[in-house]
Order: C-alpha cells, then sequence, then structure tokens
C-alpha cells in the first residue's frame, strides 16, 4: 500500500468555496457497498436511505476563532493558530514567523502576551500566554478556514454545524454542516434517533500524507468523548437491529476509538480522553455500520479512512463518477452517504 494509492485527480473548480444555501440543499451521493451503481439525490431526502430505529452519532464540537495574529517586539508580524488547550495557559499551536524558538515573546494587541516555551515538530509550538487567552478569542481571533477556501465567509456560522456547543476545534467537523433543524425534526418523526459525541478536531485530519508509505505518517492526538448514556444508547441501538451511522470521519473515529475497550456483546464503551486512531484499509470496524462524509483531499488520511470502510477502487471510482457530474469538493462541498 502506497500513498499515491489514494491520490485522484481533482480540477480546482470542483473546490468549493461557499456552502450551499440552505444547508440541507447540497447533493447527496449514495454508495451502497458491494452495488456497483451509485444514486444521486440531495440530503434533504437523507431519510429515505434511513430506516426506523437507525441511530446517527454526531459531533457536537464547535470550531473556536483560533487564527490570532501577534507582534514581535520588532514589530515583525507572527500568525497563531491554536490548535490543543493543554492547560488554561498553554496551548498547542502552529507559529507562523522566523525565529520562533523558546523565550521568544509575541504580543497580541486586544489580548495577552504569548511565549514559546517548547518548539515542537515542524512549525509547531507549545506557548503560554500570560493570562487566560480562551474567553478572548471571540474579539482576538479568526475562524480558521481551511487554506483552499479562498472567498471571503460573511456568515462565520456557517462553519458551524447548527448543533455544536462544545469549543475546541481548529476545524469543523463537515459532514454535519448539511444538517437543519427542520431536516432533524423529519428524521426524528420518522423514528430515526440522534446520538452525541464530542471530538476536538485538529489540523493533522486534513493534511496530506507525505511518507510513501502511509503507515509510516504519524498521526497526532485528539481529544474526544463518548459518555456513559450515548454508549448505552449506542449499544441498545445495535442490539434491536439498528444501524450506526456515523456523521462524520470525527465520529468514526470516536465509535472506533470507544469500541476497543467495549465489552463483549456491546459496540462501544465509555471513553474520555485523547485518541490517536489511524484507520487505514485492512482494519476492520467494530461499532460503525454506516457513514456520512464529505469528498475528502487526495493522500489524506480521511480518504484513507473511507477508503477502510468502502474499498479503495470502489470509493475512487465514485470520485471519478462525482467529478464527471460536477459535485462540490471539501469542506463546504457535497455529502455522501456509504451504506
Amino acid at each position: 500500500m502506497k500513498t499515491s494509492d489514494f491520490d485522484y485527480p481533482l480540477p480546482p473548480e470542483r473546490i468549493a468555496q461557499t456552502p450551499v444555501e440552505p444547508r440541507h440543499n447540497s447533493r447527496l451521493l449514495v454508495l451502497r457497498r458491494g452495488v456497483p451503481e451509485l444514486e444521486h439525490s440531495t440530503f434533504f431526502r437523507l431519510g429515505e436511505y434511513l430506516r426506523p430505529g437507525d441511530l446517527l452519532v454526531i459531533n457536537r464540537t464547535r470550531v473556536i476563532p483560533a487564527r490570532v495574529h501577534a507582534f514581535k517586539p520588532t514589530g515583525g508580524k507572527v500568525e497563531l493558530l491554536l490548535l490543543r488547550r493543554e492547560d488554561d495557559l498553554t496551548w498547542e499551536a502552529l507559529v507562523g514567523g522566523k525565529g520562533m524558538l523558546v523565550g521568544k515573546t509575541v504580543a497580541i494587541p486586544g489580548g495577552p502576551q504569548a511565549e514559546v516555551i517548547e518548539v515542537l515538530e515542524g512549525s509547531r509550538r507549545r506557548v503560554r500566554f500570560s493570562e487566560p487567552v480562551e474567553g478572548a478569542l471571540p474579539k482576538i481571533g479568526e475562524m480558521p478556514l481551511p487554506p483552499y477556501i479562498h472567498t471571503h465567509l460573511a456568515n462565520q456560522e456557517r462553519y458551524q454545524t447548527v448543533y455544536a456547543d462544545q469549543p475546541g476545534s481548529a476545524a469543523a467537523p463537515t459532514a454535519g454542516l448539511h444538517f437543519t433543524p427542520e431536516l432533524m425534526q423529519l428524521l426524528r418523526e420518522q423514528g430515526v434517533q440522534f446520538a452525541e459525541v464530542t471530538l476536538h478536531v485538529g489540523l493533522d485530519t486534513f493534511a496530506p500524507v507525505t511518507e510513501d508509505d502511509p503507515g509510516e505518517h504519524k498521526i497526532h492526538t485528539e481529544w474526544c468523548e463518548l459518555n456513559a448514556e450515548t454508549a448505552a444508547q449506542i449499544n441498545a441501538t445495535r442490539r434491536a437491529g439498528g444501524r450506526i451511522i456515523a456523521v462524520g470521519t470525527t465520529s468514526v473515529r470516536t465509535l472506533e476509538s470507544a469500541a476497543q475497550n467495549a465489552a463483549p456483546g456491546d459496540a462501544v464503551a465509555p471513553l474520555s480522553g485523547p485518541t490517536s486512531i489511524y484507520i487505514l484499509p485492512g482494519y476492520a470496524f467494530r461499532a460503525v455500520d454506516a457513514m456520512i462524509t464529505n469528498f475528502h483531499l487526495p493522500k489524506s488520511t480521511l480518504i484513507m479512512l473511507v477508503s477502510a470502510f468502502a474499498g479503495r477502487e470502489t470509493i475512487l471510482a465514485a470520485y471519478l463518477e462525482a467529478i464527471r457530474l460536477e459535485y462540490r469538493f471539501f469542506s463546504f462541498g457535497d455529502a455522501m452517504l456509504i451504506l
């Protein structure tokens, strides 16, 4: 298995620059494993593919305005992209600026001072703020949109799911962006249930794999939680014959992390803490029966994850067909339902 096995040619115009309005009007490509024909629908018609007793597992994480502009004592510009809070004052961050070594400090207009206390790999740094920064982020920070989105997002809430209420992510769990309260109510009336988990998304999730052998790629940890109530709901669904449908790869990783310590006969066990689960083809899924996902970057860990679920050749063929039919790709793009 090589990283190049997960590459595909994507015309730049297929990368969605703006979200569809309303959210549930995005297109939906339906792939049934073992069935060669693809189906094409819209997200608002998702319920046509679900059954009473199915359980949609959504990620409640909320993107924080984690991109912060700062200045060196010399006046030089520095950009901090906060990835993960370690305690009230300490964060792991990507730091853009020359010479940002241990002991270097920067000033944030309207915010606290920050000092580099450890150099990590690449442009990663561990930084310590002079006072807690989280409460100031709505004032001093910007939404960290992916680098392939070049169009200004007038309504910042469009990069949040409608149910996001747990701040902590550096990027949105984008499969959930298609849901509206109206659609969720229709699904509940149909007998489809929702369960909530949290995984705070780091940027590594979306980064292309640069090693020739994907097995050598180092995936960083992310914090996730699946509480006892949700675990009981998921296990009851499995016992009743309902399907556990992950909304997005973040929910997939949370569910499969929670499956690792499940008791015999259960799908998952409660979980709270870091996960570095890395799902490649050959992985045996224990908790996920189906998934909703967007179209992912070439050579990313996420296209490898969906390939593990549905087969590499099947996924790449579906992607090429989606390109031919002018589906929209990546964060603000269309959705895929894999059954």
